[in-house]
C-alpha cells in the first residue's frame, strides 16, 4: 500500500511537506516553513499533522526555508531519524537553520523590547539549540547516488537547476517511479546548471509558482545597467531584497560582470546578509553545481564574488552604520519578500527618498510587504514604524530561480510517456489552475491540484 498526503504547499507557495507512506513506513519529503500572510504563518504553530516520532525518515529537495525551515520544530517535538539531502544542501543548512534560529530569537527580543507584538511575550518558533540538533541528523548524498531511506524505497537525486544543491528526488517503490520535483529551476542561469531532463515517471509532483505567467522578456544585463547608472547619477541607493541562497550570489555575479566590462561604475556594493555571506564560499567549493560559464571563470581565477567595491556586512552594528552612508551605493539584503531580515531596517531608512530604488528580483508572495510595494503601497511598515514610499519600485522577474510557465512546459515536454498522474503544488490558486489547464490542453496529462491534508493512493 503506497499513499501520498499533502501537508503543505497546496494553497500557497510555502510550507512544502509531503508524506509518502509505503506499507506503514512514513517518509516526509521536505519540511518547510509556512511564510506570507499572518494566517498562513500561523500554521507553523499548529501541531504537526502526524506525530514527529512516527516518521521513519525525512528527505529534502533543497535548502530554502519553505522546504526545510520547520526541521528544528520537528526535532524539538521528538523526531530523531535521518534527514537525507544533497551534499551542498547539507552544507547550506549548517548556515541557514542557525541563521533562521538567531533571526527568530532576535526578532522576538526586539518585539518584546518595543512592545510591538500581539503576543506577550513574543516567542521564537525555535532557537539555535533546536537547529543544531537537526544538523546532527543530516546525511549527504551525491547526485545519482542510490540510497534507501527505508527498506523498499530506493531514491536518487537529479539536478533541479534551482539553487546550489537543489534536486528532484526519483523514488522507486517496486516497479513504480515517483518523482518529487521540488522547485524547478531556470535554463541558462549564470552559476547553476540547467534542470536535468526526465523521460519517465509514473507519478510526478511539481511546483507551479509561475504557472500563470512568463518572466519578463528583457535583457537582464541591460536592465540592471540602466537601474544602477540612474542611481549613480542621482547619488541614490539601489536596495535589493534578496533570498540569501542563490539569488544574492547571482546578483553579485551579474554586477561584477557589468563592472568588469565597464558598463556600470564601481559604486560600493554591500552584502548585508550573514547567511548570504557565509554561503559564498560554498558556491565556490561545490564545483559539481557549476555550469560551464562559472567553471570557466574559476579556471581563469576570476571569482565573481571577489570585487574591490564589494563589502560583506557582518554585524548588526555594521548594518546600522550604513544608515549614515551617502549614495550612490547598492545594497543586497534579506529577506527576498521584505518580510524579515535586515532589508526592513534599510527600507525604513531609504524608502522615503525619491533618489533611491527598490529592486525586486524574485517571487513576491501574496500578503507579503514585497507584493504590497509592487502593487503600489504608499507606505512601508515594520517594527512599529510606518514610512512613506517615495523610492522607485522596480522588478526583474527574469532573475527568479523558479521556471516560468514556458520553461515548465519545456521541461515537462521531455517526458517520453505521460505520468499516470501529475500533482501541482507550491503555487497560489490562480497559478495552479492556469498551469493545470495548459498541461491538460497541450500535453493531455491527468493533472490534479491537491487540497491541504488530502491523501491519494499510488497503487
Amino acid at each position: 500500500m503506497t499513499s501520498l498526503t499533502f501537508h503543505g504547499a497546496t494553497d500557497t507557495v510555502t510550507g512544502s511537506r509531503h508524506l509518502l507512506e509505503v506499507d506503514g513506513k512514513q517518509v516526509l519529503v521536505d519540511c518547510g516553513l509556512f511564510q506570507g500572510p499572518r494566517a498562513i504563518r500561523a500554521r507553523n504553530w499548529q501541531p504537526f499533522p502526524v506525530p514527529p516520532k512516527s516518521l521513519d525518515a525525512v528527505v529534502l529537495t533543497h535548502a530554502h526555508l519553505d522546504h526545510t525551515g520547520y526541521l528544528p520544530c520537528l526535532v524539538k517535538r521528538g523526531y530523531r531519524g535521518p534527514i537525507h539531502c544533497t551534499r551542498a544542501t547539507l552544507d547550506l543548512l549548517g548556515i541557514m537553520l542557525l541563521d533562521a534560529a538567531r533571526l527568530q530569537v532576535e526578532e522576538a527580543e526586539y518585539a518584546n523590547r518595543k512592545g510591538c507584538s500581539r503576543h506577550q511575550p513574543a516567542l521564537p518558533l525555535y532557537d539555535e539549540e533546536d537547529a543544531r540538533k537537526v544538523l546532527g541528523l543530516l546525511e549527504g548524498h551525491d547526485y545519482g547516488e542510490t540510497f534507501e531511506p527505508e527498506a523498499g524505497m530506493r531514491m536518487h537525486y537529479l539536478r533541479a537547476g534551482h539553487i546550489l544543491g537543489s534536486a528532484f528526488i526519483m523514488t522507486e517503490v517496486e516497479s513504480t517511479r515517483i518523482l518529487f520535483g521540488g522547485d524547478l529551476g531556470r535554463y541558462g542561469q549564470s552559476i547553476i546548471p540547467d534542470p536535468t531532463p526526465v523521460s519517465r515517471a509514473d507519478y510526478l509532483l511539481i511546483e507551479s509558482t509561475y504557472g500563470n505567467r512568463d518572466h519578463q522578456g528583457v535583457d537582464v544585463h541591460a536592465e540592471l545597467e540602466r537601474i544602477v547608472r540612474r542611481a549613480a547619477r542621482d547619488r541614490g541607493w539601489v536596495l535589493i531584497p534578496s533570498f540569501a541562497i542563490g539569488r544574492a550570489q547571482e546578483v553579485l555575479y551579474l554586477l561584477e560582470d557589468l563592472r568588469r566590462s565597464g558598463r556600470i561604475p564601481a559604486v560600493p556594493i554591500y552584502l548585508d546578509s550573514p547567511m548570504a555571506t557565509s554561503a559564498v564560499p560554498l558556491f565556490v567549493r561545490h564545483t559539481q553545481d557549476h555550469d560551464l560559464e562559472m567553471t570557466a571563470l574559476m579556471d581563469s581565477d576570476r571569482c565573481p564574488f571577489e570585487s574591490p567595491n564589494l563589502t560583506f556586512v557582518h554585524t548588526r552594528d555594521d548594518s546600522k552604520r550604513l544608515n549614515d552612508v551617502e549614495g550612490p551605493a547598492i545594497l543586497i539584503a534579506g529577506s527576498g519578500m521584505a518580510n524579515g531580515g535586515r532589508i526592513r531596517h534599510h527600507l525604513i531608512v531609504r524608502a522615503p527618498d525619491p533618489r533611491n530604488v527598490v529592486l525586486f528580483v524574485g517571487y513576491q508572495g501574496e500578503g507579503t510587504p514585497g507584493r504590497a510595494l509592487l502593487d503600489g503601497a504608499p507606505t512601508f511598515r515594520a517594527f512599529g514604524w510606518e514610512v512613506p514610499v517615495r523610492a522607485r519600485i522596480e522588478r526583474l522577474d527574469a532573475l527568479s530561480a523558479h521556471a516560468d510557465r514556458g520553461e515548465m512546459m519545456r521541461w515537462l515536454s521531455g517526458f517520453e510517456t505521460p505520468p499516470q498522474r501529475t500533482f501541482l503544488v507550491h503555487g497560489e490558486p490562480d497559478a495552479r489552475a492556469a498551469l493545470s489547464a495548459r498541461i491538460q490542453a497541450e500535453l493531455g496529462w491527468n493533472v490534479h491540484s491537491p487540497a491541504l491534508g488530502e491523501t491519494v493512493d499510488l497503487n
